[in-house]
């Protein structure tokens, strides 16, 4: 439940004429809870929220990349005409500020972003040009081209997919030649000659320093791996479960002869297992535990096959507690520690937040 149904490529869509004014948040919408589980409002009633119009005020629909809090984000959108696609900071009073912005018969995207401090960084790429890299204050100031040399760039649509560490953009790609090799390449945040690191085997960016196999296939983690110390780790997995691991945590599909029989959580060497959820549900989101907490589930409805929506939940691992966030969704999504999801169609979206920072 990672992509919009119906709603196009992100930034791509036709300008649409709506308010994009941000809309006060109104808890007394909230269903209650299922039994046994834990209404969002009253389980987090502090926690940082907001419901934001999907349309900007100049007309087209906004789709957000990454949020800075739960009412501030980066993200793309048409220009008013349709002939560009715009890289956009929309603020919490919904004006917006613009980075960058590329013809859209370039078929431009502007993929995965990462922030740090006041440094935003985001992947670009149009008519088939390699990826590059770009960067900018989120602070203000113009953007800028931190590196076209970013190899055979690999993204699997998690948070860790560029990783903004000791000064640096750091990121995995390919063996040019199709060797069992991954690149662990870097760039300075000013730019510059960018380092490339070979490891054998299939990695991917988990936490810094953290590297996890199975990247992008269907084996799963079995194995976690250390830059810093070149430390590896094993994963504890047994043949009946599909585990997926971040740096701390792993999530862990049980199998039987059905299918999915329960989804737990359990750390890399195997302890601390838990039970989070039935066979009903499903991960929302690629990431695992965001913020070494938070698993984020999806659900599906009696009639989720007709409305392509789904319930989203939030399982605690520190509590033990499920939270029962929407009952109908399209589309989650989760950076740097918020959480963000869809409701509505393109006459109605809008766009909910809520930062798990400030739970």
């Amino acid at each position: 439940m990672t992509v919009l149904r119906g709603l196009g490529g992100a930034g791509l869509v036709v300008a649409l004429v709506a308010g994009g004014a941000l809309l006060a948040y109104n808890p007394g919408r909230e269903k209650p809870a299922p039994a046994g589980r834990i209404a969002l409002a009253g389980a987090w009633p502090k926690a940082q929220r907001a419901e934001i119009a999907g349309n900007l005020s100049d007309g087209p629909v906004y789709h957000p990349g990454i949020f800075l809090d739960a009412r501030t984000s980066v993200g793309t959108a048409p220009s008013p005409e349709g002939a560009a696609v715009r890289l956009l900071v929309r603020n919490a009073d919904g004006s917006v500020r613009e980075l960058r912005r590329r013809p859209i018969d370039a078929a431009p995207e502007f993929g995965t972003m990462a922030v740090a401090g006041d440094d935003l960084v985001w992947s670009e790429s149009a008519n088939g040009v390699p990826v590059q890299l770009w960067a900018a204050k989120t602070t203000g100031g113009p953007a800028r081209r931190l590196t076209a040399d970013t190899g055979n760039a690999l993204f699997y649509g998690s948070q860790w997919d560029l990783v903004i560490a000791e000064g640096r953009v750091h990121w995995v790609a390919a063996a040019p030649k199709g060797d069992e090799v991954t690149e662990i390449r870097s760039v300075a945040l000013t730019g510059g000659a960018v380092q490339v690191r070979e490891e054998p085997g299939t990695w991917a960016f988990a936490a810094w320093p953290w590297l996890i196999d199975g990247g992008g296939d269907q084996t799963g983690t079995t194995r976690l791996r250390n830059l810093a110390t070149n430390r590896e780790t094993p994963v504890d997995t047994s043949g009946a479960e599909l585990t997926t691991c971040g740096a701390a945590w792993c999530r862990v599909l049980v199998m039987n002869g059905d299918g999915l029989a329960r989804i737990d959580v359990m750390r890399p060497d195997g302890s601390a297992r838990q039970r989070i959820a039935g066979s009903a549900a499903s991960a929302a989101i690629t990431d695992v535990a965001v913020l070494d907490r938070f698993e984020i589930l999806a659900e599906a409805g009696p009639d989720s096959d007709l409305t392509g929506t789904e319930g989203l939940l939030i399982y605690d691992i520190a509590t033990r507690r499920t939270i029962d966030v929407s009952p109908a969704v399209d589309g989650a999504f989760s950076r740097g520690g918020v959480l963000w999801w869809a409701t509505g169609d393109q006459d109605s979206l809008v766009w909910h937040t809520l930062d798990l920072r400030t739970v």
